[in-house]
């Protein structure tokens, strides 16, 4: 089985306007080609005609078993109709998780503006996921984005549910320590390739990510996503295939701990 955490719905070539079902159709077209079972998708830090809103994407998957939504919330943008929405969407099983995105917004993740939506992830037992490291986007302020930041919040905040997304690249080391560190920090291996992997970067990544494994102890903490369209599902399924990790590992990293995390019934895949 495999359960991709990290996909997106949103247009990131704007040459022209993609309808969500254009897009909707294209993910779940390729996650058919390449055997993906369940897939969540991520709603951005910013809304516009080439990025859907939450409630755009929450209505797009419903009838849609093998797909889950994670809220992205804006730090610069939310307001109180925001939470009253997110709520309403936790307390109905609309949202798997939130998502954040320090380093393309000014913000570390401890910031106290976002003590109440830390507080609801928690009462509703949903993950929270952070950018983290390099940004797409050139105008991003990478120092908000270091997953050193990511200790603070796991640490007043035991009972929050964190990932780290991207494994925190290029700073996986220190990825690691928060990791081994924190036993409510998890992290994805999401969008560290643009398109397909070349063969050196995926020798580099491949040696990155099993020396992370083998510092931070039995990989119950990592877990697969691509980034989807950013990053090419076949590549990274290739990738997967490389790294030297007994299949009971891989097995963990590919489904299982996201299943755990995120309350997915994969009962409702097979």
């Amino acid at each position: 089985m495999i359960i991709d955490v990290h996909t997106h719905l949103n247009n990131y070539h704007e040459d022209r306007v993609t309808s969500i079902t254009e897009s909707l159709d294209l993910l779940s077209n390729t996650m058919k080609d390449n055997h993906v079972d369940y897939a969540l998708i991520l709603s951005s830090y910013k809304v516009n005609e080439h990025r859907p809103s939450t409630k755009q994407v929450v209505e797009a998957v419903k009838g849609y078993k093998n797909l889950g939504v994670v809220a992205g919330i804006s730090y610069l943008h939310y307001n109180y109709k925001d939470i009253i929405e997110i709520s309403q969407y936790l307390k109905e099983g609309h949202i798997k998780a939130l998502k954040f995105y320090p380093g393309y917004e000014p913000f570390y993740p401890n910031d106290i503006r976002f003590k109440l939506v830390y507080e609801m992830a928690i009462e509703y037992d949903v993950p929270v996921m952070f950018h983290s490291g390099d940004t797409y986007a050139p105008n991003g302020k990478v120092k908000y984005s270091h997953p050193l930041h990511i200790d603070d919040l796991a640490v007043d905040y035991p009972d929050l549910k964190i990932v780290i997304c991207h494994v925190g690249n290029p700073w996986i080391k220190d990825c690691m320590e928060v990791v081994y560190k924190n036993k409510n920090v998890y992290a994805d291996i999401s969008g560290l390739v643009l398109g397909d992997f070349s063969y050196k970067f995926e020798r580099y990544m491949k040696k990155e990510i099993e020396e992370m494994i083998i510092y931070a102890g039995n990989p119950k903490y990592l877990l697969y996503g691509t980034d989807w369209p950013i990053s090419n599902m076949k590549s990274y399924l290739q990738f997967m295939k490389q790294l030297d990790l007994p299949e009971d590992k891989k097995e963990l990293i590919l489904w299982q701990n996201a299943a755990e995390l995120f309350k997915i019934d994969v009962k409702e895949l097979r």
